[in-house]
């Protein structure tokens, strides 16, 4: 994987971590699936020291689906066993409470789900994050579909499913600043908390998203039930993202 994009940072909200990055990966047959909710749906969820963002008064919660590769640590080789794997989240949008505008804003995960039981058992303890082991599924289908499953098989977290179909429909093009789109993908870092509560920040670091206008269907959509939402109407935005490198820092505390 080329890192000549390290050197791209225009399109960020603040520099780079001056820390040496210590993950790199590439997310591969990605979708953004939103749908609005009231804030105050999520507002008590949320923990200590991070408040809700909302877009124009509304609150967003994403289901995003996609394909690990290339996962490894710096220096060291992918291992096909550990280094590619499906994996499934559920997300909205936080900054730090009382940090105003000037706050580094990112995402708050409220599952991982992904298929390989080593890597979730690493993200776990290495960087707080609620992963789960999933039995999981990708194929590919005539037209550019996507076909995806996960059934969460693991006992620390209410059972939850996703079956979809989803593809892109139309071309590449960058977001622009001020729009919701820009707003629900280009964040470059997420929010964890350990057991005691105790906040940390993850960055990240890719080229801005190339996102492309998409379509899905959701066969079946459980993941947001273990908050007491019920995702069953169709995402008010759906965007695909065919791949894009990642590199990542290691934890800091809040």
């Amino acid at each position: 994987m080329s890192l000549a994009f390290l050197n791209a940072t225009q399109h960020r909200p603040w520099p780079l971590n001056p820390a040496p990055w210590v993950m790199q990966q590439r997310w591969c047959e990605l979708l953004f699936a939103h749908w609005s909710v009231p804030p105050d749906a999520l507002r008590p969820l949320m923990p200590a020291g991070l408040e809700l963002e909302t877009f124009e008064g509304q609150a967003w919660l994403g289901v995003v689906p996609f394909r690990m590769e290339n996962v490894k640590p710096r220096f060291i080789p992918a291992l096909p066993w550990l280094s590619a794997f499906p994996e499934l989240n559920l997300r909205t949008y936080v900054r730090p409470a009382g940090a105003g505008q000037s706050a580094k804003s990112g995402v708050w995960f409220f599952s991982l789900d992904a298929g390989n039981p080593v890597a979730v058992e690493v993200a776990r303890s290495g960087f707080h994050l609620p992963y789960f082991n999933a039995r999981m599924g990708l194929q590919y289908e005539g037209q550019n579909w996507v076909r995806y499953a996960s059934q969460r098989i693991d006992g620390r977290a209410q059972p939850t499913a996703l079956k979809a179909h989803y593809r892109p429909t139309g071309p590449v093009y960058p977001s622009t600043a001020g729009t919701l789109e820009h707003w629900l993908t280009e964040r470059y870092c997420l929010y964890a908390a350990d057991p005691r509560g105790q906040l940390y920040r993850g960055e990240i670091h890719h080229l801005p998203w190339p996102l492309q206008p998409a379509e899905a269907q959701f066969d079946l959509n459980t993941l947001a039930l273990p908050i007491g939402l019920a995702l069953n109407t169709q995402p008010a935005c759906l965007h695909f993202v065919k791949r894009i490198d990642v590199v990542a820092w290691a934890l800091q505390r809040v």
